[in-house]
């Protein structure tokens, strides 16, 4: 009998050591959360995002603006350090590398050219890097700009700057430098980057002060950025029975739209579509004005056109990137002329409008086609030089290129056929790139967040890659805006937004399909309840039983 007692418990014990040792570890272990490891430490840097903007600034100095004295004491180069606090957590340095030199003999022919040429020569001789900028500072006797003009800024990267005579006579090196440094500084802040663009592009981040309401107000205006956008032009023919509208639209995107979107091909992609909408009618009844025998449309009705316009356009449901629109009316006869009117009751010149982040509206009157012998429906070819060049402008501002007020006694060229002067082009990817870097830290920095604090989301090995990718794209765009590698910021900030997105909208980090653990635990406590009664009895038996046996030994003892 006693044999067969320590055989029982010897089998009550090793079936409790096989549960406890191997069976509660196994099935922890099988239904515990498979969570990868991510960077934690890595995004927690990044949270706090402390940007320096780099960017080189060369000023050369054409015969006649140094004497021979103070060009032996030009320094070679000049650093120049700005600091903004934006908020606790958001720290701007922007950093400028001045390089001082003479023009060579090229140069110097280039600029006996006329104003326009002499910028294209001087671009190529120059052949300064996206994100710099190269100023000439010539004589106050040069003939190259006319005389109310003090500094000229070209379509390229490049700058003139007159200098007056006095400042060369009698003068240290250091005193004409500090002559030379106010207008430098309104110089960077019309081609280069300035602290008003770049807060205005953290405005989803940082709260901006009264000051910088307006570059929100333009910012609000652009679309935010995004690798690819859409842009659709429509042609509304409310009356197909009164006119046949004939509109080039083909050649005249390739003429004007496509210039613009290859020059913006570092910044994002572009597809382009068009289509005609017959019996498309606005949201809104025009009003007839007596005085100027004509319907016009007010500010306040502008905003109810809109809508039911909309509902016609379609849209490509399988695209998630933006989509500009950009909308040709043309009113039918009935209600022909037709102008928009501003807030002081002025007919708009361009007869168009945009609406943010949407795209614009442009009305073609044709009533003066209709002549008393018009046989209907009359035959109307669209002037498509006019109509895109409003479209080219609205385009420009939706996409965040924005119009820099130049300072008095500037002259700023026209940005040509390529809509676009290259270094607008630079605002726009230093404020793209900053923005990019900011909203994929935010991104990554909520994602690492939300997983924190919901410990039963799967974490799979694709998500950790994506993060981890994330993470080294940002810290690379840092680098590289800090280094003044303004292109290479730009890719590695799109692809810092590209794959943070991947991560944050993973099918698998939806926490709905798995169940927390006092679920996990009501669900497998009535399966192995039963099975761990007799063993917890079997245990509790042996143990009296050890206590019992110790006592009778004890008592023996004594």
């Amino acid at each position: 009998k006693c044999h067969f007692k320590i055989r029982g418990q010897l089998a009550a014990l090793s079936i409790a050591a096989v549960v406890i040792i191997v069976g509660v570890p196994l099935w922890w272990r099988t239904t515990e959360t498979y969570r990868a490891w991510l960077p934690v430490s890595q995004i927690n840097e990044l949270a706090k995002l402390q940007l320096q903007l780099s960017t080189d600034v060369e000023v050369v100095f054409a015969r006649g603006t140094v004497t021979p004295e103070q060009q032996k004491k030009v320094p070679l180069t000049q650093t120049q350090d700005d600091e903004h606090t934006v908020d606790e957590d958001t720290v701007l340095r922007y950093r400028y590398e001045t390089r001082y030199r003479t023009a060579t003999v090229m140069e110097e022919d280039a600029l006996q050219m006329q104003m326009f040429q002499a910028d294209l020569s001087l671009h190529t001789l120059s052949e300064s890097p996206c994100g710099s900028l190269v100023v000439y500072v010539i004589p106050e006797s040069s003939s190259l700009l006319p005389q109310d003009v003090e500094v000229y800024i070209g379509q390229r990267r490049t700058a003139l700057l007159r200098i007056g005579a006095q400042m060369r006579v009698g003068r240290t090196i250091e005193q004409l430098l500090a002559h030379l440094e106010p207008r430098l500084k309104q110089v960077l802040q019309v081609m280069s980057f300035s602290h008003t663009d770049i807060t205005a592009a953290l405005s989803d981040r940082v709260r901006l002060s009264p000051d910088n309401r307006e570059s929100k107000a333009d910012s609000m205006r652009a679309f935010k950025s995004s690798p690819g956008y859409e842009i659709t032009f429509s042609l509304l023919n409310p009356d197909p029975k009164s006119h046949r509208l004939h509109w080039d639209i083909e050649g005249a995107v390739q003429t004007y739209i496509q210039p613009l979107i290859t020059k913006l091909a570092p910044v994002a992609n572009f597809s382009i579509d068009s289509q005609t909408l017959y019996y498309a009618m606005l949201g809104v009844n025009p009003r007839f004005d007596g005085s100027r025998n004509a319907y016009t449309l007010n500010t306040d009705s502008l905003a109810h056109v809109i809508n039911p316009v909309e509902a016609r356009l379609g849209s490509n449901a399988a695209s998630s990137n933006p989509v500009l629109n950009f909308l040709l009316y043309v009113p039918d006869v009935h209600r022909s002329p037709l102008y928009i009117q501003d807030y002081k009751k002025q007919e708009v010149p361009s007869n168009a409008f945009h609406s943010p982040r949407w795209g614009g509206i442009m009305v073609y009157n044709v009533n003066s086609f209709y002549g008393p012998d018009a046989v209907f429906p009359v035959d109307i070819n669209i002037d498509m030089a006019k109509v895109m060049g409003v479209f080219l402008a609205q385009l420009r501002l939706l996409l965040g290129v924005q119009p820099s007020s130049s300072p008095p006694g500037f002259l700023v060229e026209p940005c040509g056929s390529t809509g676009l002067a290259d270094w607008e082009l630079d605002r726009l990817m230093w404020s793209r790139s900053v923005e990019n870097i900011a909203t994929a830290a935010t991104t990554i920095t909520s994602l690492a967040q939300l997983l924190d604090q919901i410990g039963n989301i799967v974490i799979n090995d694709n998500i950790a890659q994506q993060v981890s990718s994330a993470v080294t794209s940002l810290q690379l765009a840092v680098a590289e805006l800090e280094a003044g590698n303004l292109g290479f910021a730009l890719q590695y900030s799109k692809e810092a937004i590209l794959a943070s997105e991947r991560a944050f909208f993973d099918p698998s980090l939806l926490h709905l399909l798995y169940f927390p653990d006092d679920q996990k635990f009501a669900i497998y406590i009535p399966l192995f309840l039963p099975m761990c009664v007799p063993i917890l009895l079997s245990l509790l038996k042996i143990v009296s039983e050890a206590r019992q046996k110790r006592r009778e030994k004890q008592a023996k003892k004594d």
